[in-house]
């Protein structure tokens, strides 16, 4: 028994670790894009209402597959449908990174209309695929993971799970940064690049005119020093989705008993007393899913939370270059400090949810989401906030932003069971990311016309929608095993 303990204890942190590695390099070739979104401005002149579509539809795209994929991977392994979705995240990084040779090979002209036109196309199409393709990473983990962690501690060992979240984002913003000041072609002697980047910048940063001339080239041949070196920030983390494939599908193990070890104490459902039964697991899904008001009440909560989380993390770059003046490096390192306090915010979020309200997350959520929007405020509606403060107040707001994050997830996974998990969180997930949409189409045309403040304010209002929304859940129970041996023993002694 000591040595079974022992050993399942030494799997179980392997398999958080490993699951882990994989799913930050999911998010390495997803965030990648908010770093070359202002080098593509600069060079092609693409708006922000125009990346603001592809954005949100992409989105909903990723919550779509999220959920269709959280009711395939229920009866297939996981690890060989995380490893191929990954892979084919890479194929479509390498696609966009061509994305302006494709452009130029449709259209037969290198610059113009027609071409800017057919690359936001391209680069839409490119998106979207591989925003399918990532809705093949989170279901697996949700399915494999509580089949690994007892639901008293999914709590606190999940949320450490959930920084790799933060950890592929923060990897995506450095190193994509370094590649934006670092790489690329130097064509500040190039008199027609440079006038163009500085219309396409005229044309997207409102207060252009108000900026010195001084700062106006400064800002343009920090663009025209570098020139093309967006591209890089798909092919470079392309080259590491490869390598995170062949990882997941060598190193992970789908369940304990596929290791010779027994199931986690305590996460009997009774499923298996109705093996064979005609729509039985269908009916399952259905009681402790579609028809659980908790989880649907976590799946609300997690459109306001997104709203938020993506807002902050796919805008953050554009805004801070464009409303707080910083270049393109300090922008991405103040994304990057925002994702590394998310770390300690994801972890302290599920340590606190476990110690001091007993693993009823949606308790935590509360105090979380009011944070993020105390700091929220303060961001937006103090002015005049020095650059140091600003990232800071920033940062804080990343800390309480990423608790209610993992922790719905954790909850959807804790109300559903470790045998609906996956579905569980499809669901939360889908409507997590028609949330995201709505931010990537709000803010894209809120920002060009009425400018980032009222960005903020919307960014407010929502989070207090959040606020009231987990009020409400505040007597839910902690997990749903219970409610699914009743159901199941119903269920099997029918005939």
């Amino acid at each position: 028994m000591g040595n079974n303990k022992k050993s399942f204890k030494a799997w179980q942190w392997h398999t958080i670790i490993v699951s882990m590695i994989v799913y930050a390099i999911y998010y390495f070739v997803r965030k990648n894009f908010s770093i070359a979104m202002p080098g593509l401005t600069a060079e092609y002149g693409i708006s922000n209402t125009s990346f603001g579509v592809i954005i949100g539809i992409g989105s909903l795209i990723y919550g779509i597959s999220r959920f269709l994929n959280g009711f395939v991977v229920e009866r297939i392994s996981t690890k060989v449908f995380m490893a191929v979705g990954l892979l084919l995240c890479a194929a479509a990084n390498f696609c966009f990174g061509f994305g302006v040779d494709l452009s130029y090979m449709i259209t037969g002209v290198n610059e113009g209309p027609q071409f800017v036109n057919m690359l936001i196309l391209i680069m839409g199409v490119t998106i979207i695929l591989n925003q399918y393709f990532q809705g093949c990473g989170y279901p697996p983990c949700a399915r494999m993971l509580p089949q690994w962690i007892a639901p008293n501690e999914l709590a606190t060992k999940m949320s450490i799970w959930n920084t790799s979240h933060s950890v592929g984002a923060f990897g995506a913003v450095v190193i994509c940064g370094m590649i934006m000041t670092n790489m690329g072609s130097d064509m500040t002697g190039d008199s027609a690049i440079v006038e163009r980047i500085s219309a396409n910048l005229a044309n997207s940063i409102k207060g252009w005119d108000s900026m010195s001339a001084a700062d106006q080239m400064a800002k343009v041949l920090s663009y025209a020093g570098h020139y093309g070196a967006w591209k890089m920030c798909f092919f470079i983390p392309g080259i590491v989705a490869i390598g995170g494939s062949i990882l997941c599908l060598l190193a992970l193990k789908d369940t304990p008993q596929s290791v010779g070890l027994p199931e986690i104490e305590g996460t009997h459902t009774g499923k298996e007393s109705t093996k064979g039964k005609k729509g039985a697991h269908k009916a399952f899904l259905s009681h402790m899913v579609f028809r659980n008001k908790w989880i649907w009440m976590l799946s609300v909560a997690n459109i306001f939370v997104y709203v938020l989380r993506m807002g902050v993390l796919d805008w953050g770059p554009k805004f801070l270059t464009e409303d707080r003046g910083m270049n393109i490096n300090s922008a991405a390192w103040s994304v990057a400090v925002f994702e590394l306090t998310a770390i300690v915010g994801t972890i302290f979020a599920g340590w606190a949810a476990d110690h001091f309200f007993k693993g009823m997350s949606h308790r935590m959520c509360l105090f979380a989401m009011a944070g993020a929007v105390v700091f929220l405020g303060i961001f937006a509606l103090v002015p005049g906030l020095p650059v140091v403060v600003s990232t800071l107040v920033l940062a804080l707001s990343g800390f309480c932003i990423y608790g209610p994050q993992a922790l719905i997830g954790i909850g959807a996974a804790n109300q559903a069971t470790k045998e609906a998990s996956a579905t569980a969180n499809g669901l939360a997930g889908v409507l997590g990311y028609i949330g995201s949409a709505l931010s990537a189409l709000g803010v894209g045309i809120i920002a060009d016309h009425f400018g980032w403040i009222w960005v903020f304010v919307t960014f407010i209002a929502v989070g207090l929608l959040g606020v009231v929304l987990f009020i409400f859940m505040w007597n839910a129970p902690r997990d749903g095993y219970e409610r699914a041996r009743e159901f199941t023993s119903k269920l099997g002694d029918k005939e």
